[in-house]
């Protein structure tokens, strides 16, 4: 797919007074591409707003849809989309991202830097779409991690602020504050040829490479092999736990590497005594089965 004649710009309410995004908008309509933009108000608004740019894409000429925001703007943006159509049917645009969010799990891990968005609304614009795939957990798409286990509390109760000052340190801040609240989740995991069952800490299953905040998760993963990079943290010993949080959260998995359960797989199926957690880009399922896949190249993506 050739640069974008017509992005539609799906907009975070929150970012829509900012100066730099303006700016940008404004810089990639001089140099001849036609942006237009929508604003999200309210809950529900994301997926509205995709449902109207399919409708809009043939008679608008729509062939690319931008999502501008986080990483969770982006599942909004392309999860609606999926849902909207069949298994065998492509998307009528090429997907992009205007990088808003705190931590930019995505965008960091494709080259895209938050600082310049003039800069990532012109590779948006102008860079040939490629395909990439797509993980779905029970039918429910992510774009870059789905994380589970006690790292996804901690990832998720971490205050932001705290990030900002501390980094990767902030992490292993609120998790040791949380280490009472800390117990192991128990299952079984199978995976193309693979099997492993016990108790464990955390896991993740990477399209992209990264989560909370930088932490490399799947450090190998790639948007367009076909394949999901599985990765299970075991539970530790009760006195290595807190060495164990501080190495995942502030150097990644690759200081574990020895301790972990690393696959590269195409279909997972995780089940587990009690019901676990799973962020799907920051979005939260919850269950006892889920049934993981890889849907290989299911969309198109401008990205560096």
């Amino acid at each position: 797919m050739a640069e974008a004649t017509h992005m539609r710009l799906i907009l975070h309410g929150k970012a829509a007074a900012r100066n730099d995004v303006r700016a940008a908008v404004g810089a990639v309509r001089e140099r001849g591409h036609k942006v237009s933009v929508r604003v999200t108000w309210e809950a529900g608004d994301a997926q509205r707003l995709v449902r109207e740019a399919l409708h809009e894409a043939k008679p608008e000429k729509i062939d690319t849809l931008v999502a501008g925001g986080g990483d969770g703007t982006l599942n909004e943006v392309v999860s609606e989309a999926l849902a909207e159509l069949s298994e065998s049917q492509a998307a009528p645009f090429a997907f992009g991202l205007l990088p808003l969010g705190t931590a930019n799990d995505f965008a960091h891990g494709i080259g895209l830097g938050p600082r310049d968005l003039t800069g990532c609304l012109t590779i948006a614009a102008q860079t040939p779409a490629r395909a990439m795939d797509v993980g779905v957990v029970n039918g429910r798409a992510f774009v870059n991690v789905a994380t589970g286990g006690f790292g996804t509390k901690v990832t998720a109760e971490t205050d932001p602020t705290l990030k900002r000052l501390l980094g990767g340190a902030a992490y292993v801040f609120t998790g040791l504050n949380r280490f009472s609240e800390l117990s192991a989740c128990e299952g079984r995991i199978t995976a193309d040829d693979h099997h492993w069952e016990g108790r464990f800490l955390a896991l993740a299953i990477g399209n992209g490479r990264q989560a909370g905040g930088g932490v490399q998760l799947c450090p190998e993963a790639i948007l367009d092999d076909g394949l999901l990079d599985l990765t299970v943290i075991p539970y530790p010993e009760a006195d290595e736990v807190p060495e164990v949080l501080a190495q995942l959260f502030e150097k990644g998995q690759e200081s574990l590497k020895e301790k972990l359960v690393l696959w590269k797989v195409r279909d997972i199926l995780i089940e587990t005594n009690e019901p676990l957690q799973i962020n799907l880009d920051g979005e939260p399922v919850h269950d006892t089965r889920l049934e993981v896949a890889a849907l290989p190249g299911r969309i198109s993506f401008r990205r560096p």
